[in-house]
């Protein structure tokens, strides 16, 4: 079997929302990431530190102030509306509040009705077909049709948003932190059901979230970002983990399992200012192995011989 192909391409991609800004103020700095086909990426990190405006980048919903966005090997970072508009139909999203991401006057009909509205041809009742499919794939049913978004729990509306974005067969599709207000069993259910959408319809995720031990569930690879950086990219979250900060957010993990928790663990140096250093590495004043090169040098992002990437000094003078 041939290397993987990547759908998405991320080149020397920085936002800010400041003119004239200096590195400290990035909201996104230098990011260097592909995403292959068929691939769920996971993309992890304290609220801020980049991820939705990433996110946001490469769904063309903002702009870049500096790189290359490629998408299935189209340069779209220039991209208008209209040129836009003829591959918005093969990238979605699933948004993190469902309760906020639909027209509360809407029924659910009406809610995911309205991307064939804008793409489709079809009459009616071929629509209406397609919705109630959609719904019995995401394990709810046509009874559903007349109802509003207040009418539903929090797991069903999560589903409905889950229709939403897979009704028009999209290529990618973005989860930005969807199953963060849900209950854990509720959660398992959400993700398995992720998961078997994909294998049906053959997509690529991007699955953000702050929840490492989800990311940890159903993602092929993890990138790790840390105030606008990529500070770790790993296939094996449980046995590879190297940057400091990334085995800080795994030791904040918490397990459902009393049993697995870790007792009296110290994350990060306490009371330290949480911004961008003037210069060197940009955990360097919450990290306890912090040496005098990280204070001067910010290490690049460097693949190591299994494909795991780290941008560490610690791993970088092996």
């Amino acid at each position: 079997m041939g290397e993987s192909v990547n759908l998405v391409e991320i080149k020397g991609v920085y936002k800010c929302y400041h003119k004239k800004a200096k590195p400290k103020e990035y909201a996104v700095y230098k990011v260097n990431l592909n995403i292959k086909k068929g691939e769920i990426l996971g993309l992890v990190g304290e609220s801020g530190c980049g991820k939705s405006s990433l996110a946001k980048m490469i769904l063309k919903l903002e702009q870049p102030t500096k790189g290359k966005i490629l998408f299935n090997e189209q340069d779209i970072t220039d991209y208008s509306f209209s040129q836009m508009r003829k591959i918005r139909n093969r990238m979605q999203m699933v948004f993190q509040d469902s309760t906020n991401a639909f027209n509360p006057y809407y029924t659910v009909e009406q809610i995911i009705s309205e991307p064939l509205n804008n793409y489709s041809n079809e009459s009616e009742k071929e629509k209406e077909k397609k919705i109630v499919s959609m719904l019995e794939k995401v394990g709810l049913n046509k009874t559903y049709l007349t109802r509003y978004s207040h009418e539903m729990s929090g797991g069903q509306r999560q589903r409905i948003g889950i229709a939403r974005a897979l009704i028009l067969h999209p290529e990618f599709v973005v989860c930005d932190e969807a199953v963060s207000s849900i209950d854990y069993a509720l959660k398992k259910q959400i993700l398995n059901l992720l998961t078997d959408l994909k294998q049906q319809f053959g997509l690529t995720y991007l699955f953000i979230s702050h929840d490492i031990a989800a990311v940890n569930k159903i993602c092929d690879r993890v990138v790790v970002m840390y105030l606008g950086n990529i500070v770790e990219v790993i296939s094996n979250i449980n046995e590879n983990v190297q940057h400091p900060y990334t085995k800080a957010l795994l030791a904040a993990t918490l397990f459902p399992d009393p049993k697995k928790r870790r007792k009296n663990t110290v994350l990060f140096r306490e009371g330290e200012e949480i911004k961008v250093p003037e210069k060197g590495c940009v955990f360097q004043n919450r990290c306890f192995y912090a040496q005098n090169i990280c204070k001067t040098k910010q290490p690049d992002l460097m693949t190591q011989k299994d494909g795991h990437e780290v941008a560490c000094h610690l791993y970088h003078h092996c």
